[in-house]
Order: C-alpha cells, then structure tokens, then sequence
C-alpha cells in the first residue's frame, strides 16, 4: 500500500506530497527531510529501491525533479516504480514537458491525476487518465460527477 507521495527538486525543496496515512506536521517535515536527504545521495548507478525504517522508498528522477514513493513492505517495487513513470507520462503529455514549474503553479491538474491512485492505486491507460485531467482542467470534472470510467 502507499504511504506517500512526494515530488521534490535538486535542492531538496518539497514540490508536491500526498500523504495516505495520517502523519503530524512535525513528523511530516523530519520524515521528508531524511528521505530526500537518503533518495538524492544515492549516485545514478544505484538502485532505485531503499529500505527505510518500516517501509520501502521508490523514487524515479525527471531532469531536476525526484518522484518518491513510500510503500509497505508488501509492495511490488516494480510496479510502483512504473507507476511513477505512468504518473509523468500524463503529466508530459498534459503540459508539453513537465517542469518543477508546472508542478508549483498548477495544482488544479494534479487533482485529475490523483485518480490514478485513489485507493491503494488503480491501473488506467495514459490516454483516459489524460481525458480526466482535461475535464477536470476545463471545469467538467466536479463533485458529484462520475468521474472517470
């Protein structure tokens, strides 16, 4: 099950997080501070799965972005490790080239987006996903809305 998910730049600056349990504030700012300090050590050479504490981190990098993923110990690592990729391929597609930018300013996509991962996660093609961030983008996709299907 994930945990987390987070978005962070080279300088270790939070971009973007979700959070799938609860965690105080405090505990939340530690918690993210020692797994970007353990995920951007790490040289390209090395794998891309760490043991943490209790759980397992999962982080892909995009030019000057990281993508961080916190599981149980259950999780298929590979899995979740494609799952950010699928994550970044809606986001390039939706804006042309992702930046740190984008995910700074533009909150309102990443609402669509969350859908590829409202439960534990479900699997959808990049082209539905796609078609749930635009709705959402163009003011269709709203409470009481069916959503995607």
């Amino acid at each position: 099950m994930i945990k987390f998910f987070l978005m962070v730049n080279k300088q270790g600056q939070t971009r973007l997080s979700k959070y799938y349990e609860h965690v105080d504030i405090n505990k939340r700012t530690l918690l993210e501070t020692e797994v970007i300090k353990s995920c951007l050590s790490r040289s390209n050479e090395q794998c891309s799965f760490i043991e943490y504490k209790d759980f397992k981190l999962i982080y892909r990098q995009y030019a000057a972005l990281f993508i961080v993923v916190g599981v149980n110990d259950t999780e298929n690592e590979m899995a979740i490790y494609e799952f950010i990729h699928n994550f970044v391929e809606v986001l390039d597609e939706y804006f042309s080239r992702v930046s740190e930018l984008d995910v700074s300013f533009f909150n309102t996509v990443f609402h669509g987006t969350w859908q590829m991962h409202s439960g534990p996660y479900q699997t959808r093609s990049c082209s539905v996903t796609q078609a749930g961030v635009q709705r959402c983008d163009h003011g269709s996709l709203h409470p009481g809305s069916p959503g995607l299907k």
